[in-house]
């Protein structure tokens, strides 16, 4: 027998450990920071510390004396700070809102099933309430009896009035 042994086609390879290990991230705790941040940032808060912010920038830039302005007039410095910014803030929006969503899907999902059981329960009720319906329909109700018995009394009274007939002697 030769040692050259083939791997089959119907195995699978062993698996490579990648030679940049990669980092292990908390999915759920940098969801949670996700969500926060983009909670924050669709507040009025937010927007009033980023016009400030902004602000402050210019004012310094165009005010202070020249050789303590560190971004001049097209603020280029400011422009890439602020796409920076936005190039962060994208992401971790859309991934709030991908979790969002997931919820969503949980929630209605539960919705569907409680809807399916509750549609079920009155398919049974309905079902129950037909039956009652039917077994009522048999059963001889209280004003039923009254006019049979209020007929039987009419023909009783009706044979007491009469005269008695007269029975031949002996």
């Amino acid at each position: 027998m030769s040692e050259n042994r083939r791997p089959r086609l119907d195995t699978p390879r062993e698996t490579r450990r990648p030679i940049v290990p990669r980092p292990t991230v908390d999915a759920d705790a940098f969801g949670v920071f996700a969500e926060s941040f983009a909670r924050y940032m669709g507040t009025a808060k937010f927007l009033l510390w980023m016009t400030l912010f902004v602000a402050a920038w210019i004012a310094w830039n165009v005010l202070a004396p020249a050789d303590l302005r560190f971004d001049e007039f097209p603020f280029i410095f400011l422009t890439l700070m602020l796409s920076l910014q936005a190039s962060y803030a994208a992401p971790l929006i859309l991934l709030a809102q991908n979790r969002q969503e997931q919820r969503d899907k949980v929630v209605a999902e539960q919705d569907r099933q409680a809807n399916a059981r509750a549609h079920a329960d009155m398919e049974f009720l309905a079902r129950e309430v037909a039956s009652l319906r039917m077994a009522v329909g048999e059963v001889a109700t209280r004003d039923f009896l009254r006019s049979e018995l209020r007929g039987l009394l009419g023909d009783i009274e009706d044979l007491s009035h009469r005269e008695p007939e007269h029975e031949p002697g002996p």
